[in-house]
């Protein structure tokens, strides 16, 4: 048997889709899903199996103009997952069109060796008439030579068989990079912060974008086959931690809550989830929590 298996990079502009079609092609939740652009910081690898290739999907952060040193650091991430893979697929939304974003990423694929294999996905193909899609299909295509173009819906699932075929077929022969049964590649201490951090963020909305970040500081196995998963929030000012508390606590309440019930299904067991909230006023300033968030603090350097 001829095995296949390599890298696709997703990639396109903040909410554009990226982590829902991750989720939709590995068919299980790999990487955070919120309605707040910027959610993901870490090059999440999602893996996926069709036939006999196996496709390892690096769920990109959104390329944006860059002003801080974390922006500069996932910015940098992005385009070196994109650098790194086998495939690259642009994603792009149906009604946004052609935005100021998408140019400056077609400017950017320009940049990458010319042998790199580039697809288009316009995305959430529901949101507009026929005419206008094919006005932009040709528009894109124009721009740039894409190796195909997809029209897809990955939250409705419209068109991802299609792509996910193609692919499998544009994979090089290569043995299987992981194990069969192996979804992701993040360490799970990683995919616990990273599901307490959207919980936070679906229930903080623009009360604290991008001040706070999440660790598991400890992961205890316990007799029974139950796990106590220990973490922090860290945030950036005193008046930050009042918000993640919220009055008499009853917001960091909902959020282990919900952070509990989610890792006890993802996990298939019982978790005990314990949250402390930490002022670290430059947290956004320390290698370490980079390092935690799987980006690299140099990359944040001007």
């Amino acid at each position: 048997m001829t095995t296949r298996a390599g890298f696709i990079a997703l990639i396109g502009e903040p909410n554009a889709g990226k982590s829902t079609l991750t989720n939709a092609m590995v068919g299980a939740k790999v990487s955070i899903v919120t309605h707040k652009v910027q959610t993901t910081r870490a090059r999440i690898r999602g893996v996926a199996m069709e036939g006999d290739s196996q496709l390892v999907f690096v769920d990109t952060p959104g390329l944006f103009k860059p002003r801080r040193r974390l922006d500069r650091a996932m910015v940098a991430a992005a385009w070196g997952g994109a650098a790194d893979a086998d495939v690259i697929v642009l994603l792009i939304e149906a009604h946004r069109g052609i935005t100021e974003g998408v140019e400056s990423i077609l400017e950017g694929l320009k940049d990458l060796p010319r042998n790199r294999t580039v697809a288009l996905a316009i995305n959430k193909i529901d949101r507009v008439e026929a005419p206008a899609l094919l006005a932009l299909t040709q528009a894109m295509n124009e721009r740039y030579e894409f190796a195909r173009t997809f029209m897809i819906s990955a939250e409705k699932g419209y068109g991802i068989e299609d792509l996910r075929h193609w692919l499998a077929d544009e994979m090089p022969e290569s043995p299987w990079l992981y194990p069969e049964d192996q979804i992701a590649d993040l360490p799970m201490r990683m995919i616990a912060a990273e599901i307490t951090r959207e919980k936070l963020t679906l229930r903080l909305h623009q009360e604290l974008p991008y001040q706070l970040t999440v660790e598991t500081e400890n992961w205890e196995e316990r007799k029974d086959g139950s796990a106590r998963i220990d973490q922090v929030i860290y945030v950036a000012r005193d008046g930050h931690k009042g918000i993640v508390l919220g009055h008499k606590g009853e917001t960091i309440k909902a959020i282990s809550k919900a952070a509990r019930e989610e890792l006890t299904e993802f996990l298939g067991r019982p978790i005990h989830l314990f949250l402390q909230v930490k002022v670290r006023e430059n947290w956004l300033e320390e290698a370490e929590r980079y390092s935690e968030m799987g980006l690299d603090f140099r990359d944040g350097n001007a």
